[in-house]
């Protein structure tokens, strides 16, 4: 008679999966994240015993853990196959104590990738759980807490309730607010440009103003600008010398999570959150129906390696040479930054074979984009550079020099796959005209113009993510969380992309600036990820990093006490009337978002949600269309009337313009290729946007 196995996963849709690819001996169930942790309504750790935890069920899992605890007695054997982090280590050592399994005896599975080959080979060779990586865990988890728990009651004395800190959330809203002050205080300089359009022969180009005397020259102002213009403007221009070259691009390595968040935020305006729900969806598995049947279709999406390994190189390496010849084709493997942890692979398709054309049906549209993403950038990791011809010139005119280059594309090779999202714009320059030494140019026009030197740019989050990870501040599973939390504060507000503090972001960043500088310090931030790190390798024990940090912690949470002072945050004002009290009425931030608030409270608790109208009537009712926001913050657009009129959109309707075919309500798509189109699906009309006419590409 086979043994009754039970294997314990985190996510219900994972387990769903996992059920497909292992016999009828086994039971998959989801434990649906921790089922153990900190009370939430005290600090749940105990300073004075050794910084003891003090874990209790999660409200809510009661029912769940009485059903784990059913089927494990039952079963001959458990397997706890949480996720293959720290995270993950720490919720099988809670499931082990709970349901009374020995947690150094072979029970631990883990996986890189969801596929049947990987589970099955998992589940052959089960391991003891790494106490090692779950006191790394316990050490972040306590540490934040009594950071946490020990410095937001002052904001909640000193600004107001709800605000809350952390060691990397502040660490973060920092170098934000220390942005801004860059910018506020950056004082331009001015300085000046000559364009020469030079023509050989019957074609154009551009050459800059480069320099006296072959040594390069600055030119400050107007004055020097109009002297080289003066000196030039009826000089003969010559080609002083011709420099022709190949120059190769390699391509990138595959994606890590930050550098996934990053270009996911580049290329198709994906927040670091969402780009974590949609991976998450992808690792977890999808069905694809037919023989393949549900798969994950990529390895796990919280890794900071660049690792992958041979099976999914050789596997590339044979794809690639089949669909694009073996010259496109150049195997590597990448070396992974110091420091970062090699626990994992990169983030790359399970199989290569499947090819995101393929799937595109079995897809949202958004785990299309982000799958098609994952897999080009890792086909595009193993083939061969890019070739282009470049050809740099240097024009004289007298004692002055004016420089030109160009390039164009000899050899695609990875590109093309894949064009990394910063090096788009770049792919634009071409080839110079044919130009020899001493051949004569002719002058078309020259051009002097006036520049300032640009403040530092904003961060976005996907340069936030990256300067985070530059230097050292959390670890790929909490870029996404510290991002979300700082904006949902609302600390930092996000305009087209761009991050800026807001009133209150900068007086809680002042607070914990001008009273606990260590714990928004980089270095220290930085340097207690470090410790973390030794701790998981079994190098340091983990109360020690606690005993260490604690005492003077403790000593400047009693001054910041004493010191902080009581800030005044002004609400701002809306034009609207509170109908029961008169009073104009305010905005405030709550959990989904901003409302309208009587600033009469509690004596008026008058609110409202603010309406967006879009000028638009209904096509059901003729009531007006407004924008919303759902739950999760997507955007739609719904009847004034909802839940009477049931008329609905994702796309947003168009104003004072009707379809020219049916005169029926117009919708705008967003994205890369923007359009209008009829509601009306009978009509199809529909018209691509150009970047003159309010693409997105503007």
């Amino acid at each position: 008679m086979a043994k009754k196995k039970l294997l314990i996963v985190e996510s219900p849709s994972k387990a769903s999966t996992i059920k497909k690819y292992l016999g009828s001996d086994y039971t998959v169930m989801a434990s649906v994240g921790h089922i153990i942790d900190l009370p939430k309504s005290q600090l749940g750790v105990d300073i004075d015993n050794n910084f003891e935890p003090k874990y209790i069920t999660i409200r809510g899992k009661g029912p769940i853990l009485t059903d784990l605890k059913k089927e494990a007695a039952k079963a001959d054997k458990v397997y706890l196959a949480t996720d293959p982090d720290r995270e993950g280590e720490a919720i099988s050592w809670h499931l082990a104590n709970t349901l009374k399994i020995d947690a150094s005896s072979p029970c631990r599975v883990t996986f890189n990738e969801i596929t049947k080959t990987a589970v099955k080979a998992a589940v052959r060779e089960p391991k003891p759980i790494n106490m090692d990586l779950v006191n790394a865990q316990q050490a972040r988890r306590v540490l934040d807490r009594i950071v946490g728990y020990k410095i937001s009651p002052i904001l909640w004395e000193k600004i107001k309730k709800g605000l809350s800190a952390g060691r990397v959330q502040s660490a973060a809203l920092k170098m934000v607010c220390d942005r801004e002050e860059e910018i506020i205080n950056f004082v331009p300089e001015e300085y000046w440009s000559v364009t020469a359009e030079c023509m050989a022969g019957k074609k154009g180009f551009s050459a800059k103003y480069y320099g006296e005397m072959g040594k390069e020259t600055k030119l400050p102002d107007k004055a020097s600008a109009y002297a080289v213009l003066n000196d030039v403007k009826d000089a003969q221009l010559l080609v002083e010398a011709v420099k022709r070259s190949t120059s190769k691009r390699n391509p990138q390595p595959p994606f890590t999570t930050s550098t996934l968040q990053q270009d996911a935020s580049r290329k198709i305006n994906f927040s670091t959150s969402k780009t974590m729900q949609i991976a998450q969806q992808l690792y977890e598995g999808i069905s694809l129906g037919g023989s393949l049947g549900t798969v994950g279709l990529i390895t796990y999406m919280r890794t900071d390696s660049l690792r992958i390994s041979a099976e999914a190189q050789k596997e590339a390496v044979d794809y690639l040479t089949r669909e694009y010849g073996s010259e496109y084709v150049n195997p590597r493997q990448y070396k992974t930054r110091s420091g970062a942890q090699d626990a994992h692979e990169a983030i790359r398709p399970t199989s290569v074979g499947i090819v995101p054309a393929s799937v595109k049906n079995k897809l949202t549209p958004d785990q299309y984009k982000l799958y098609k993403l994952i897999w080009e950038r890792f086909a595009a990791s193993q083939m061969a550079p890019a070739v282009y011809d470049t050809m740099q010139i240097s024009i004289a005119s007298g004692t002055h020099t004016f420089r030109a280059s160009g390039s164009s594309l000899k050899f695609k090779g990875y590109t093309a796959v894949y064009i990394e999202g910063t090096d788009e714009k770049n792919e634009k320059e071409k080839m110079l005209p044919p130009m020899e030494e001493g051949q004569k140019l002719t002058v078309a026009a020259l051009t002097p113009k006036q520049h300032f030197t640009q403040p530092p740019a904003r961060y976005t989050e996907a340069s936030l993510v990256k300067a985070l990870e530059e230097n050292g501040i959390g670890r790929p599973s909490t870029y996404a969380p510290t991002l979300t939390t700082i904006i949902s504060r609302g600390y930092v507000i996000k305009s087209k992309k761009l991050l800026m503090p807001t009133e209150l972001g900068e007086a809680v960043n002042d607070i914990m600036r001008n009273n606990f500088e260590k714990i928004v310090d980089i270095g220290f931030t930085a340097g207690m990820e470090d410790k973390l790190d030794l701790v998981g390798e079994g190098k340091l024990e983990w109360r020690k990093i606690l005993k260490d940090f604690y005492p003077d912690f403790s000593e400047t949470l009693e001054q910041a006490k004493i010191n902080v002072e009581k800030i005044k945050i002004k609400d701002e004002e809306s034009d609207i009337i509170c109908e029961k009290c008169g009073r104009r009425m305010v905005y405030k931030l709550g959990k989904f978002g901003k409302f309208l608030a009587c600033p009469g409270f509690p004596e008026c608790q008058n609110t409202k949600t603010i309406r967006e109208g879009t000028g638009v009537m209904c096509p059901k009712c003729g009531g007006e269309i407004l924008k919303k926001k759902s739950r999760r913050g997507k955007e739609y657009y719904a009847c004034e009337h909802l839940p009477k009129c049931d008329f609905m959109a994702w796309d947003a309707p168009v104003k004072d313009k009707k379809c020219p075919e049916c005169g029926g309500i117009l919708l705008r798509k967003k994205g890369r290729r923007s359009k209008v189109f009829c509601i009306n699906e009978d009509c199809g009309y529909e018209k691509r946007l150009t970047a003159g006419e309010g693409s997105d590409e503007d």
